[in-house]
This record gives structure tokens, sequence and C-alpha cells, in this order.
């Protein structure tokens, strides 16, 4: 089969249900991850001694095979009755999403110039206040950095979810590996690619809107 023909007799109403899935399953995982990940980011920066640990732990979550890391997940929902589809699936490339919004998030505050707290404290705001009114908006370029790099990564990551019944863009390579189908392994890979390029713009964007001018400049 040529690639033209093959591009042809795509089934392309079906790409894009599977391509809101996979988005809908990263977005949630990456979703929770920015939840938890930066009040953690925010703790390490208040008890300093916190953050070698948390680093620690997210580092080595994310050395995990992302097969095993699913079949770990798989016996906790199963209690539930949800051992298979996305729930699983969402769990482990949550865990995935937790390093890069971690860091990025925990040196981006420590980064803040300590002349600029000052000014906070010195016109009577209190830790909360500079918090989100100072440092959090200083930190937006590295935040949402860390959060572009965990949406990429997880892109990729959730192609492998069709091994324990969810839904997403895996589904194409593995129907296409099963049918020893190279041109169709190789479109549906490009197809990723462009989805995690266009994402990834789009998210750039996103940071340059929510960065104020003086930073940007």
């Amino acid at each position: 089969m040529t690639l033209i023909n093959a591009l042809l007799n795509m089934d392309w109403y079906q790409v894009g249900i599977l391509t809101v899935q996979h988005l809908l399953m990263v977005g949630a995982a990456v979703l929770l991850a920015v939840i938890i990940g930066v009040p953690l980011s925010v703790l390490c920066v208040r008890l300093r001694w916190l953050a070698a640990p948390i680093m620690s732990i997210a580092t080595m979550m994310i050395t995990l095979p992302a097969i095993a890391l699913f079949g770990i997940m798989m016996p906790f929902y199963a209690r539930y009755g949800m051992g298979l589809g996305a729930a699983p699936a969402i769990s482990a490339v949550f865990i995935y999403s937790l390093l890069p919004i971690i860091r990025n998030t925990y040196l981006a505050l420590c980064g803040v110039d300590d002349s600029i707290k000052e000014a906070g404290r010195g016109i009577g705001m209190t830790y909360w206040q500079r918090l989100f009114m100072v440092d959090i908006p200083i930190a937006v370029p590295s935040i949402m950095s860390g959060i572009r790099t965990a949406v990429v990564m997880d892109i990729g990551t959730m192609t492998i979810a069709p091994v324990i019944g969810a839904g997403g863009l895996g589904l194409l390579i593995t129907n296409a590996i099963g049918q020893s189908n190279k041109v169709q392994i190789f479109i549906a890979a490009i197809i990723v690619t462009l989805l995690a390029i266009i994402v990834d713009i789009i998210l750039h964007q996103i940071q340059n809107l929510l960065t104020s001018k003086g930073i940007r400049a």
C-alpha cells in the first residue's frame, strides 16, 4: 500500500474521535499534575528540606517504564471496576507529568529576586499576597515551560494506553502493528508528532499571553 492510498483510505472521522480522546486523557493527567505539583513546589520553597526528597521521588517515578506503571495502576483500579480503560492510563501519565512541573515551578519561585520580595514586604504584603501577586506572575514563563514539556511528553506516552483498554491515537499504532502495515504505522506516528507540535505551539502562545509585558521585555 502506497502512502497516498493509505492516506485516502484512512477513516479520518475516527482519527478525529481518537485525537479528542487522546487530548482529553492527556489534559486530565496534566491538569491533575498542575493541581498537585504547583502547591507541592510552593511547599518545597517554604520548607526547603522537602525539596530534595520530593524531587528524588518524582525523578524515580519518571524512570519507571510506562507499560510497567500502567500495569501497577490496573490492580488498584480493578477494585472499583475500572481496571481497564482511561482511569489507570491517566493516573500513570499524571505521575510522568509531575517532575517537569514541580521542578520548573520550584526553580522559578526560588529564582525570584530577593529585592522584589523585600519590596513586597515593604508595602505590607503578606506571604500569600506576595506569592500570588508577585512571585507566581514572575514564575509564569517557567511554570508554563514545565507544563509544555509535560504535555508534549505525555502525548507520546499516552500512545501506549490502548494496551490497557484506553482509547486515543495509540489505537492507530496498535492496529497498524497488528496488520504489519508499515505505512499506517508511519502515518500514525506522524499524526501523533504533529499533534504534539501543534499543542506545543498553542501552549507557547498561551504562555506569552499569561506573561506580563515587563517580563517579556
